[in-house]
């Protein structure tokens, strides 16, 4: 009876916590030139819709796992969770990171910041498109802020490892360097792609990001 009651309860409670695939705040063609219009709706609308789905799918089985006391399936859920559950946060921070109107400089704390750890500008967008670049397969490249020493930090994750999760930096700007990111367009050549986002790059998200984080 207790036991009935309590894979009732886990089941409402997963369907209270249903992970949906997010709007993007423009449209598939607004990142154009930089990101082309075919690329952004695969990326979106099959790519993350991909992971929420297995995520959705992956939960249920967490919670079922729960539910019987199941340790051993409990554990074996770990990769699938990681790999899902990190490709649907990385995303939903990457689209928030572009923006049609982004590109050209950050402002305020934020630059003030940037300076402060990497010198200027120029020296932290060449730091972190190198390795961006460098990531080896597929992977992101990060700007975080380290939540104990209150500094920004440049940081590469592979597959679709989550930067909080896996580093304990915040995240506050992503770049993602799956071949899906970019292939389409710019073929093999990474660093074309790598170096044409920060014509895209939205400022402003990135800088609520920092102020959130260092608060």
């Amino acid at each position: 009876m207790l036991q009935s009651r309590l894979m009732k309860l886990s089941r409402l409670a997963q369907a209270r916590c249903k992970y949906t695939l997010p709007e993007l705040p423009y449209k598939y063609e607004a990142l154009e030139p930089v990101i082309n219009r075919d690329i952004m709706e695969i990326h979106h609308s099959k790519h993350h819709a991909t992971y929420v789905n297995n995520l959705n799918a992956t939960a249920e089985k967490v919670s079922a796992a729960v539910s019987e006391g199941n340790a051993g399936a409990l554990i074996g859920l770990h990769g699938a969770l990681k790999f899902n559950g990190g490709g649907h946060i990385n995303h939903s921070i990457f689209w928030e990171n572009l923006s049609p109107n982004g590109g050209g400089l950050p402002t305020g704390d934020l630059l003030s910041a940037i300076e402060a750890e990497f010198g200027s500008f120029d020296q932290f967008k060449a730091k972190m498109s190198a390795a961006t670049i460098a990531v080896q397969g597929s992977g992101w490249g990060w700007l975080g802020l380290n939540p104990d020493s209150k500094r920004l930090q440049i940081a590469t994750c592979a597959n679709q490892d989550p930067l909080q999760a896996t580093t304990g930096l915040a995240p506050l700007l992503g770049i993602d360097v799956w071949e899906h990111a970019y292939y389409l367009q710019y073929k093999n050549v990474r660093p074309e792609y790598v170096n044409s986002i920060w014509d895209v790059v939205n400022w402003e998200d990135v800088a609520a990001r920092y102020a959130a984080a260092s608060s």
